[in-house]
């Protein structure tokens, strides 16, 4: 998700990750599929931790595009804020990295 979806102004083009907290809990969307034909956001719902330990992974949930950017603004609306990234995704075995 991007800021602009929640502004007002057009999403972009393409998915984008994004972080949204309301101090308790934490949403990730992150894009999964996006061609021509299907365009697709993983969201993971995740519970801050008080040590300050990464979040307490509750469920993931795939979704389209328009149903991502409609779950962002209402979260947004809620009072949600942005925030910063939690957690990285595991290394791919065979990565070279």
């Amino acid at each position: 998700m991007h800021p602009s979806a929640v502004s007002g102004k057009r999403p972009p083009l393409s998915p984008q990750e994004g972080w949204l907290s309301d101090g308790r809990q934490v949403l990730h969307f992150q894009p999964r599929r996006y061609d021509r034909w299907s365009q697709s956001l993983e969201v993971t719902f995740g519970e801050l931790m008080p040590s300050g330990e990464p979040p307490l992974l509750k469920h993931r949930k795939q979704l389209s595009r328009e149903q991502a950017i409609k779950l962002w603004c209402q979260k947004r609306q809620e009072g949600w804020r942005a925030y910063p990234p939690q957690w990285k995704p595991p290394k791919l075995l065979g990565s070279g990295d």
